[in-house]
Parts: structure tokens; sequence; C-alpha cells
């Protein structure tokens, strides 16, 4: 308590040292929202009271704060220590905290003019902020004293933890370079910065732009009738009346295309998805690539590392480019094989139907729809009507939760929310004391980018005594008013997941701001959830939330059996597309600067990698093509065989809650107190093996994909 006293005094210090901003004309008026803490349960943002022109002028002065606040820091006589220098940092930039979390939460799950011209705006603002303390030199020189002497402080080893990460976070931002090279980063973070935001806004204003125009309904059979009714919705408001709209995905795959019988509209569909961001126009993300590439590729060099994968697996568990590309080339071969097998299998059956073509891409959903009623006896469309939204969300995800961590929910109505979708629910530990508050947004619009993912608006730590608010975004398609809305099993997974995102951030009880929840490496962060995903399929979890949404009858046995018995089905697919994705990262960001493909050369740079590979399967385009690669604009570039890598720790920790006994309360606690809430207050692998016992064994991983 008395190191918290401390810095919490030096921080009010240094305040008043950021009335320097207010004085250099950096203004907020005193009504703004993010002015202060929100005076709502838990910190809760007040988004009733947030308008877009709050933004800028929250960003700009709370910018000017937290540079005053370094800066008096660093121009401080006393010597360096822990409490003055690095806790003195942890709480510097409370207003720009604020106005960050709420703002590019909103960016991506419910943007619009005005926010997407405040964010390219503000891109190369923030980025110059963020080098002007991390390359502030005398800041440096406090903190690598700190580092040198950090053994003799004799501080908590979470305490010595922190030291080192600022340590390696200002060398890796380049503040032990001299002053010709940190100006040259300045201008490279800059410029990456705003087209890395306008790469992402095209994916999402494109996605918006070309959604597929259907003339009849005829067209559409094979479809859900509530989507088709949601479709006929979407095209009346883009004034198609009479017509059917399906927009699109961020992946390569559509959902419609597992089940729209007309090949035309199918391959309309596939086409349209795969052709974004490389038809020319104001949506081509060509050019943007390639100059991103370059620019990372540069600073990378700048920083003593041969490419920019180098730099940023130097940071993530698997350490080495090597690394990756070994565990993607032990993968692959086996998967591509799986892959053709599958395809195989496939033109059996549009041959056995009278199909006169040969299997294509836009083929694949809708046959492997017809090869899984065959081999199982069961489709998609018989699973929706049991996995109605509201019993998957409280009786299956909530349910496994308090199953195996004795969490209860309670919703919640009064606090205010972003849009009309969105749900609140209050979130209880075991003993009946609130743990956090967990937010909803589980369906598709314009505004929303595609994906699916989790944030903190409030992340918790001991050291200001903040408790967690967590959400989780989806973009499930929203039916027709009155229309319960029903999912598909890959919907009902992706619910799972990312409630496992969301605990890694309730169950956070770090000290630290900086180690919070999922602050852990990206080859890491994946996994908790993962593991979660786990429960969607346990018997005693599923049997309590398939049920059918108008009878409330159980799923038949013999369905539910079918659903478990196809787990390993059409997995060369899954994992082909995957990994090509996985491939095209990496190929894209081990390239030394003279070696980036120019904007024309992009597509065949693809092709080229995934032959190489092994991968270049016609019929198995990868997840996600470069043009339209959000992930890599965004915190995964170079880290989306995160995914892969993390379920070999995944599939490891299911083995042990089998062996273990599944769905109970120890082993929740266990999984809880050994790993969900240490956040990254220690090294990750060292948190795997003290859940697990054990390094991790690759070996559940390749059972479970069929590569053994």
């Amino acid at each position: 308590m008395k190191a918290k006293l401390i810095v919490i005094a030096i921080a009010l210090g240094l305040m008043n040292a950021s009335a320097a901003g207010q004085e250099a004309g950096v203004s907020m008026r005193e009504d703004n929202p993010f002015a202060r803490v929100s005076d709502l349960d838990f910190d809760y943002p007040p988004f009733d009271r947030i308008e877009s022109e709050h933004y800028l002028p929250a960003f700009r002065a709370g910018m000017a704060q937290q540079k005053a606040e370094a800066q008096a820091i660093a121009d401080q006589g006393a010597v360096p220590s822990f409490e003055n220098t690095i806790l003195a940092l942890e709480v510097s930039g409370q207003l720009l905290n604020r106005v960050s979390r709420v703002f590019f939460a909103l960016a991506g799950a419910h943007t619009n003019d005005a926010l997407q011209k405040i964010q390219q705006e503000l891109a190369p603002e923030l980025a110059a902020h963020d080098d002007a303390i991390v390359l502030n030199g005398a800041l440096f020189a406090r903190i690598e004293s700190v580092y040198t002497r950090r053994a003799d402080l004799g501080l908590s080893a979470e305490a010595v933890r922190l030291i080192e990460k600022y340590y390696t976070d200002f060398v890796r931002a380049g503040a032990a370079l001299g002053s010709a090279e940190q100006a040259r980063l300045k201008e490279i973070n800059a410029e990456a910065a705003l087209l890395q935001t306008q790469f992402s806004q095209n994916v999402l204003n494109e996605v918006n732009a070309m959604a597929v125009v259907v003339d009849t309904r005829e067209e559409l059979t094979g479809l859900d009738e509530a989507l088709i009714v949601a479709a006929g919705k979407e095209a009346s408001s883009r004034g198609y009346d009479g017509k059917y709209v399906l927009p699109l995905l961020n992946t390569s795959g559509q959902p419609a295309l597992s089940s729209v019988q007309n090949r035309e509209v199918r391959e309309a569909i596939h086409r349209a998805s795969v052709a974004r961001g490389v038809r020319g126009g104001e949506f081509d993300n060509r050019q943007i690539l390639s100059s991103v590439l370059k620019l990372r590729a540069e600073r990378a060099n700048l920083l003593g590392y041969p490419t920019h994968a180098d730099y940023v697996l130097e940071d993530a568990t698997a350490l080495t480019v090597e690394a990756v590309n070994a565990r993607l080339a032990s993968l692959a071969p086996a998967a591509a094989a799986n892959a053709r097998r599958e395809a195989e299998d496939l033109q059996e059956i549009v041959d056995a139907t009278g199909g006169d073509f040969e299997l294509e891409a836009w083929d694949w959903q809708f046959y492997s729809e017809q090869l899984r009623q065959q081999r199982y006896a069961f489709d998609e469309s018989q699973l929706r009507p049991y996995f109605e939204l509201d019993n998957v969300l409280k009786r299956g995800v909530f349910f496994a939760a308090e199953k195996l961590y004795g969490l209860t929910f309670a919703e919640r109505f009064d606090l205010p929310v972003y849009q009309e979708d969105v749900r609140v629910f209050d979130v209880f530990d075991v003993a009946g004391t609130k743990l956090g508050i967990f937010i909803g947004d589980f369906y598709a619009r314009p505004s929303k980018r595609g994906g699916a993912w989790m944030n903190a608006y409030v992340p918790q730590n001991g050291l200001m005594g903040t408790s967690p608010v967590v959400a989780n975004h989806l973009n499930i398609t929203k039916p027709a008013e009155g229309v319960e809305t029903l999912l598909t099993f890959d919907e009902v997974t992706t619910l799972f997941h990312e409630f496992g995102h969301a605990l890694h951030g309730l169950f956070s009880d770090v000290e630290y701001p900086y180690f919070s929840g999922t602050s852990v490496p990206r080859d890491f962060v994946e996994y908790p959830s993962q593991v979660n995903e786990m429960w969607a399929t346990w018997p005693e979890v599923l049997a309590n939330y398939a049920v059918h949404f108008e009878t409330g009858a159980p799923m038949p046995q013999a369905l539910l059996d079918k659903v478990l018995a196809a787990q390993k089905f059409n997995q060369g697919f899954s994992t082909s597309e995957y990994l090509a994705a996985s491939v095209l990262d990496q190929a894209l960001h081990q390239l030394a600067p003279n070696e980036v493909p120019t904007a024309e050369q992009i597509p065949q740079f693809e092709a080229d990698a995934l032959a190489k590979a092994g991968l270049d399967i016609r019929q198995v385009p990868p997840r996600y093509k470069s043009a339209y690669f959000s992930h890599i604009m965004g915190g995964y570039s170079a880290g989306y065989y995160s995914y892969i890598w993390s379920e070999v720790l995944d599939a490891d920790s299911v083995e042990w809650f089998k062996e273990n006994g599944g769905l109970v309360r120890a082993n929740g606690d266990h999984f809880r107190n050994t790993l969900l809430s240490k956040g990254g207050s220690r090294e990750a692998m060292s948190l795997f093996k003290d859940f697990r016992g054990r390094e991790a064994s690759i070996e559940p991983l390749l059972l479970r994909r069929g590569l053994q």
C-alpha cells in the first residue's frame, strides 16, 4: 500500500505539470464526458453523453497531459527509482487512456463518417505522441538507470518484470538509436499509422459498398428463410426494393455459400468476396499494402532486425521466424493432402448429382454440406432451431462459466449503450461479490468491422483499484423484427471463444495496468479463448442450451451424437485455408525493403508464396487475401500464425480437463488461479507449465485436426 500511496501522490503532482498543455492552447471543456473518470458503476463509459465532437479535444488534451507528465518524470532531480519513474509512468496518461479505449472500441464496433475522419486525422498525431515519449532521451536514461539496478531494489517479481518490460519497450521503439535514425523512425511511424487506418477503413467501406444483389427469391433457394427475409430488408434499406442483398463478411468464404443452390449466385458471391481490395478505384488496397510493408521492413532494419517478422516474433513466445516457419511447414503438407482428398470426395458428389463441372471454390461449402449430410445424416439447417442466441448465451456460455468458475450473471438495463442491440451484464464471483461488467454486442451492421473480438473498456489493476469492464463483439446476421436469432454451429463456437477472452479480462488479478487481462504475447492470447470453445460441445453444456427455440424440446440425442462425431469433418479445408493466410502473413513480413512487391506484383507474390508452401489449392483460397487481411494491419502483423500456435496449448489443455473430470469447479479454479488471473505478470509459457505441469505436447492438436 505504501508504494501505491507514493505513486498516486507523484501522479497528482504530475497532473499539475500537465497544465502546460492547457497553456499551449490544448483545451477541453469541463462538460466533456472524458474530462473525468465516469461516475457510473465500475467506471463504465457514459455512452449516452459521448458525441463525436468530444473525441478530438479529449485526445489532444490527453496527449498534452501525458507528454507533460512524462517530461516531468524526465526532469526530476531525484535519483531514478521504481516509484518516481516506472510507477509514475504507469499512472500517466489517464485521460488519454479513457478516450482511447472508448474511441477505438467504437471505431471498430459502431463507426460513422465523423469517427472515420477523426481516426485518419489522429493516426499520425498519436504516432508522433508515442514517439515523443519513447524517444525522450532523458526519460529513457532514468528507465535504464532503474533497469540496471533492478535486482538490488528489493522489489516483487511483478515489479521487476514491469521494469524490464518498460526498458525493452523503449529499446524496441528506438530509444537507443541516434538522432538521425530517430528522426526517420518518427516519419515512418506517422506515415504507417495513416496508411494502416486507410487500409482498415477501405476494407469496411468496400464490404458495405459491394454486397451482392440478387434479383429474385428463387435464386436464394436453400438459404434459411430468416436470412432471406433479412436479405430483402437489407435490399430495401439500400434502395433495391423487391430484390435481395447479401452483405459480405470479412473472410474469403461467405456463410451463404453453404446453402444457396444456384451455382451462378454462389460464384457471384465468391468472386465479389475475393476481389476486394484489388479491383481498382477508391477501395483498392494494393498500393497501401505495399507501402506499409516497405515502411515496416525499413523500421525493422533501423532497429537492427533483418525483417519485420524478426522484430515482431522476438517479443512473442515463438521468438524466431525459424520456429514459426518450421511449425507452419510441419502442418501444411498433411493439411493440403487432407484438403485434396476432401476435394475428390466432393467431386464425386458433383458427378453423382449430375453436375457437369469441376469443383470450384464457390462449390466447396455447398457440397461439403451435402457430404456432411451423407456421412452424418444432418445439416446446418437441422441444428439452427436448437441454437437460439439467448439460449446459447445464458444456458450455454454463462452456464459453463457458472459450473466451472462459480460465476453468475444479471442483465442490466440502466446503463447506457452505444447501440440499441448492445446488452450489459453484471458478473458476480462465487461469493456473490461483483467481479466486473460484461458487454455483449452480437449483431452485424454496416457500422461494425467484420470478425469477432474482445476489448476492455476498463482493465483491472490493483494499483489504481479498478475492476474490469469488458466487451465481446460478433457479427451475427440480425433477423427481421420479431424473428428469433438462430445461430450456425460456427457462430456458437465463436460465442464461446470470445467469452474465453472475456474471462481472461474478468479474472485478471494483477497489480499493474501494464499486465492486465489479455496483455500477453499475441501467440498466447488466443489460447485461453480456444480452451473455452471446448464447453460448446461438452455433453452437459450442449444438452443444457441446445433446445428447440419454439418447443423447448432438447436436441435429440441422435442428432447431438452426430454433431459430436462430425467435429473432425472438413478439417483439411479449415486447416489449409487458415495456414494459407498464415503463410501469406509471414511471406509478406519476412522481406527486406527492396524485396517488397509492388502493388501490381502482389497477386503473383501471393500465388508464389502459396505454391512454395504447397497450399496452392484452387478450391481452397486463403481465409484472407492480402488486400482485405485486416489482421495484419492491426496487432497481428507477422502474428496470424498465433491461432495455430496457441491451439497446441489449447488442445493439450483440453486433454488435461478431460483427464481431470471436465466441467468441475476444482478444474476451473486451477485454470483461473494458475493462468487466467495472471495476465502478463509472468512469462507466458511459465504460466502454461504452472497449469499443465509440463511442457506442451503437439500430439493432441495433430489428432484433433487429423494431421497425425
